[in-house]
């Protein structure tokens, strides 16, 4: 398995595999209210089997080149994640997310492993439009979505229902030569 290295604390980005499943329960147990308000995966992974089920339903779109997640640790501690919420290499598009427990925040983990996915799918699998979409009241993943240089292109008026209440999405994008010359720049 590798780890990636992502600066501050230790902190590195390894796969999230469904053996994980134990330490990314506890991890949205800590977290679960906090993530919770924004995003469905605490909603998602409720106890030890729907932990491993979403897990392994990540680990087949791995292996299908459709989806893939990756966790953040500090030291031995599960704080967070990236994601590929979906892909479409045939088309070269892929939309990427990312959470953090509290104890994830304030460090730049969320950008640093957003940005490592993001090169890894723009240079090595040929990607040519990533996408990234939050809520309008998700301020924290917006400011990610800003930093990784990427533009907001609209928002999708009471596009997702979350916890029975519909929410406005804000749509964000990078395409690769925009994604190349900022990486150089």
């Amino acid at each position: 398995m590798f780890s990636i290295p992502l600066g501050p604390d230790g902190a590195r980005l390894c796969p999230l595999e469904p053996w994980h499943a134990e330490e990314f329960l506890a991890h949205l147990d800590r977290g679960r209210e906090f993530i919770g308000q924004y995003i469905s995966l605490p909603d998602q992974a409720t106890d030890l089997d729907s932990s491993r089920a979403l897990l392994r339903a990540y680990a087949d779109k791995a292996a299908t080149d459709t989806g893939a997640i990756y966790g953040i640790w500090i030291g031995d501690t599960l704080v967070g994640g990236v994601l590929f919420r979906r892909m479409d290499l045939k088309h070269g598009v892929v939309e990427v997310g990312c959470w953090l427990e509290p104890a994830g925040t304030g460090k730049g983990l969320a950008t640093t492993a957003a940005r490592t996915i993001i090169d890894w799918a723009v240079e090595i699998r040929g990607v040519h439009r990533v996408e990234w979409q939050a809520k309008t009241a998700n301020q924290a993943s917006i400011e990610v979505a800003r930093r990784l240089g990427m533009t907001r292109e609209g928002v999708l008026r009471e596009a997702m229902l979350h916890r029975g209440k519909r929410w406005d999405l804000e749509v964000w994008s990078v395409l690769a030569p925009e994604w190349r010359a900022r990486q150089a720049g």
